[in-house]
C-alpha cells in the first residue's frame, strides 16, 4: 500500500481512506475503513471518465454484476455510489497477494495446491454463472490469496450471459494469454464455458509458472490460443494434466461446467486453514496480513494539502466494454487489452523470428544529477550493444531512455509510461533517492523489474516493492567497509565520528550506523559529535574529538563540510586515518581543501576505470564515446547485463524465443548470481543486494586515486 497523495480525498462514502492499493487507467483503488472499523477496497473513478455517460452505464453494470454474486470465494460488495460526482465501488478487503505475485515470487505450485485452488475458484465461478453472468477476465491478477482461501475479484467487464455486448464485432475483451479461443476470435457471445477455459489457463500458470500459450505479442498470443495446443510441460501429475486438458478444450461444449469441476476435483478443501498452500506462499500471505497491524486508527484524517489544486483531467481515452485501454489493430479486427492495476506479464510486440525487446533507462538526464544519469545511460547502451553483437543472440534488444530530471513527480509519470510500454521488459534506474521512491509503485503494479544502482536508501516507503531491486549497497551496508578500513587495524582503538546535519538523511544514516556498529562488531570504541547544518567552524569540534583520544576520524556530511573538517584537522598534529562519505569525493573538495585533502580516503559503491575488473568495459567505453567511463556507468552496465543474462536463461532452448513474462523475469533476477564489473550481484528475499562490497579511493598527490576493493575484514 502506498501513502495517500495531497490530491486524494480523505473520506469516500463513509470510509476513511488509509492509503492507495493501486491505480489503473480508469481510477484509483484505496484501502478504506468504516467508522466501525471494517476494512474495504474502494475503487474511485477518475473525473474524466465519470463525465462520460457511456462509461457510467458500464460502471453501473459492474456494480450490479458484483452485487449478484454471493459466494465465499468471490469478494462481496459492501457499498457503492454510481451517480455521485466521483462514482465508487467498495468491496471486502482481502489482505493478501495476487496469485500472479505469489507464483512470480515463490514459483510453481505442487499439484495438490493447484487442485484445491481450482476447486475453490470453480465454486466462485459457479456462483457467477448461477447469477446469469460471465466474468470474462479470469486470470492470476484477479485472484487474491488470503489466510482462509482465495478470492475472485474484478467484475469490471462481466456481463449477463444473454446480454447484448457493448463492444463491436471483432473486439476481444480480456487479457491475452488467459482468454478462451472464442474470446480470442472476437466472438461477442462467449459464455460460461469461456470462464472455465480461462480458469484452466490460470491453473496451468500456477502449476508451471508460465501461461499455457506463452508470452509475447498479443497478436501471437491470440493466434496460439485459437490454433495451438497448450503447453503443459512440467505437469507430471496425470490427474491434474487430464483435468486441465478438458478445461482447455478448444470446443466450448466439450469443457466441463464450473459446477461439474467442483465434483470432478476430488481434493479435500481445508476449512479456513493454509496447509494446502506452499510454505513460502503462506509466509507471503502472513507478511501482507501483518502489515494491517501498521494501519492508523480510526480518527478523522485531515487532507494533506487542502489548497492543492485538483488533478487536471487528462485526454479522454477510448472506452471499450469498461476497459481503460488502447485499441490495438490485429488480424481480423481490433481487440481491447485492459489497463489493469496489476500485470500478469503478457506483454510484447515484435517479429516472431527475431523479436526486438527493450530495456528502459529512467534517469536524470538534464537535472542536478545529470552527469550520473548520462553515465548510467551510456553503461546500459554499451551492455545492449555487447549483447546484440553476439552472433548467437537469441533475440535483439533495444534501449528506451526517458529523462525524469531527478524530479519525483516527473519520475512517477515516467515510470507509468514504462509500465504501459509492453516492449519494455526491465528498467535500469532511477538516479536518485526521491525519483526512485516515486517510481517503485508504478513498476511494481505492472511487475516490471526496476533496478536502481545509485539509490542507497535503507528503506523505501512504497508498500508494494515486488519488482524493485536495489542493485547497490545501501547506506547501512556502506558503514561496514568504513569500519573495516578505520577500526580493524592495530593503531586504532577509538573512532571519532563527526556527523554533520548538512549532509541530510544519508549522512545521518551512515554516521549513526557507523557509530553504532563499531561497538557491536569490533572491540573498538567511538566518540561521536553531531553538529547542526550550517556550522561553519569545525575547529573546536575536531579539537574536542582529538582530546577524547580519537585515533581515526570519519566525517559524515557533504563536500563543503568535508573541506572544513579537513582544514580543521590539518591545523592539528593528527596523523591518523581519516575518511569521508563518497558524496564528498568531488572536485570541490580537492579545490577547497587544498593540501589538507591529502591522505583523506573514501569508500564508494561504484568502481573505477582503473580497476582490473573494469579493463574490458573501460576499453569499450573509450571506443564508443572517446573517454573513460564516469562513475556509476559500470554499475548500470552490470545491471543491464544481469537483465540480459536472465532473459537468455528464460529463453534457452527455444527456436523462436517467446517473450518472457515480466513476472518471470522478476523471479529469475531475484534468483540470479551474476559477476559484474563492479561486484557480484545476488539478492535477498526483499530484493536487496547481498553483501557490502565497496571500493576504496584516496587523495594522493592532490588527486583522487583508486585504491582497490574496500576491505571486508582487515585493512
Amino acid at each position: 500500500m502506498d501513502q495517500l497523495r495531497s490530491t486524494d480525498p480523505a473520506r469516500i462514502g463513509g470510509h476513511r481512506l488509509l492509503g492507495r492499493l493501486g491505480a489503473g487507467g480508469m481510477g484509483v483503488v484505496y484501502l478504506g475503513r468504516t467508522d466501525g472499523g471494517a476494512l474495504a477496497a474502494i475503487k474511485v473513478i477518475l473525473p474524466e471518465f465519470a463525465e462520460d455517460e457511456d462509461f457510467r452505464l458500464r460502471f453501473r453494470r459492474e456494480v450490479e454484476a458484483a452485487r449478484r454474486v454471493d459466494n465465499r470465494w468471490a469478494v462481496t460488495v459492501t457499498g457503492a455510489e454510481t451517480e455521485s460526482e466521483r462514482p465508487w465501488l467498495a468491496t471486502e478487503f482481502a489482505p493478501g497477494p495476487a496469485l500472479s505475485e505469489a507464483v512470480a515470487r515463490c514459483g510453481p505450485w505442487p499439484a495438490r495446491s493447484v487442485r484445491v485452488l481450482g476447486r475453490l475458484l470453480a465454486r466462485a465461478l459457479a456462483a457467477v454463472h448461477a447469477a446469469g453472468l460471465v466474468h470474462r477476465d479470469v486470470k492470476p491478477g484477479n485472484v487474491l490469496l488470503t489466510a482462509d482461501g482465495p478470492r475472485l475479484i474484478d467484475f469490471g467487464i462481466a456481463r449477463s450471459a444473454d446480454a447484448t455486448a457493448l463492444t463491436g464485432p471483432g473486439l476481444v475483451v480480456g487479457t491475452p494469454g488467459f482468454l478462451s479461443p472464442e474470446q480470442a476470435s472476437g466472438h461477442a457471445d462467449a459464455g460460461p464455458s469461456s470462464d472455465v477455459f480461462s480458469l484452466g489457463c490460470l491453473l496451468a500458470y500456477a502449476a508451471t509458472g508460465r501461461p499455457p500459450f506463452g508470452s509475447g505479442a498479443p497478436q501471437a498470443l491470440l493466434y496460439r490460443t485459437v490454433h495451438d495446443a497448450p503447453d503443459l510441460d512440467g505437469i507430471d501429475d496425470p490427474d491434474l494434466r487430464s483435468l486441465l486438458g478438458g478445461m482447455l478444450d478448444k470446443t466450448p461444449g466439450q469443457r466441463p461446467t464450473a459446477a461439474e469441476l467442483d465434483r470432478l476435483i476430488t481434493e479435500d478443501v481445508p476449512d479456513r486453514t493454509v496447509d494446502w498452500l506452499p510454505d513460502d506462499v503462506v509466509a507471503l500471505i502472513a507478511d501482507r496480513s501483518a502489515a494491517l497491524l501498521d494501519l492508523p486508527g480510526i480518527d478523522p484524517t485531515a487532507a494533506d494539502d487542502p489548497a492543492a489544486p485538483p488533478p487536471r483531467p487528462g485526454r479522454r481515452r477510448l472506452l471499450l466494454a469498461g476497459a481503460g485501454a488502447a485499441a490495438v489493430v490485429a488480424v481480423g479486427g481490433a481487440f481491447a487489452v485492459r489497463e489493469l492495476l496489476g500485470d500478469d506479464g503478457s506483454e510484447g510486440s515484435g517479429a516472431p523470428e527475431e523479436p526486438a525487446w527493450a530495456i528502459g533507462v529512467q534517469a536524470d538526464l538534464s537535472g542536478p544529477q545529470s552527469a550520473v544519469g548520462r553515465a548510467q545511460e551510456r553503461g546500459v547502451r554499451l551492455a545492449v550493444k555487447r549483447f546484440n553483437a553476439r552472433p548467437d543472440r537469441p533475440f535483439t534488444l533495444v534501449v528506451k531512455a526517458r529523462d525524469d530530471r531527478g524530479d519525483a513527480t516527473r519520475a512517477a509519470r515516467v515510470a507509468e509510461q514504462f509500465a504501459r510500454d509492453t516492449d519494455v521488459l526491465a528498467v535500469v534506474g532511477p538516479t536518485g533517492d526521491a525519483a526512485t521512491e516515486a517510481a517503485i509503485s508504478a513498476c511494481s503494479e505492472a511487475m516490471l523489474p526496476l533496478l536502481t544502482v545509485s539509490s542507497l536508501q535503507i528503506a523505501y516507503a512504497a508498500r508494494s516493492q515486488k519488482s524493485f531491486f536495489q542493485a547497490s549497497p545501501s547506506d547501512a551496508a556502506l558503514s561496514e567497509p568504513i569500519i573495516n578500513r578505520l577500526v580493524l587495524r592495530p593503531d586504532v582503538e577509538r573512532l571519532g565520528v563527526l556527523l554533520d546535519r548538512a549532509g541530510g538523511s544519508s549522512a545521518y544514516q551512515v554516521g549513526y550506523l557507523t557509530n553504532l556498529q563499531t561497538t557491536q562488531r569490533t572491540t573498538g570504541t567511538t566518540y561521536p559529535r553531531v553538529v547542526p547544518a550550517g556550522t561553519r567552524d569545525l575547529a573546536s569540534v575536531v579539537q574536542d574529538m582529538l582530546a577524547h583520544d580519537s585515533d581515526a576520524i570519519f566525517y559524515a556530511g557533504d563536500a563543503a563540510g568535508a573541506v572544513r573538517a579537513a582544514r580543521a584537522l590539518a591545523a592539528t598534529s593528527f596523523d591518523g586515518p581519516r575518511m569521508a562519505m563518497h558524496p564528498a569525493m568531488t572536485p570541490s573538495f580537492l579545490e577547497g581543501a587544498g593540501k589538507a585533502a591529502e591522505s583523506w580516503e573514501f569508500t564508494a559503491p561504484y568502481t573505477d576505470p582503473a580497476a582490473p575488473a573494469a579493463k574490458e568495459f573501460t576499453a569499450a567505453h573509450r571506443s564508443a564515446y572517446g573517454s573513460d567511463p564516469a562513475h556509476w556507468a559500470a554499475e548500470a552496465y552490470d545491471a543491464a547485463r544481469l537483465v540480459t543474462a536472465a532473459l537468455t536463461s528464460l529463453t534457452a532452448g527455444q527456436t523462436h524465443p517467446r517473450r518472457p513474462a515480466r513476472s518471470a523475469l522478476v523471479t529469475k533476477i531475484g534468483a540470479s548470481s551474476f559477476r559484474g564489473v563492479s561486484r557480484t550481484y545476488s539478492f535477498d528475499k526483499n530484493h536487496r543486494l547481498k553483501g557490502a562490497d565497496a571500493h576504496l579511493y584516496g587523495v594522493r598527490n592532490g588527486r583522487y586515486q583508486y585504491l582497490g576493493a574496500a576491505p571486508k575484514n582487515t585493512a
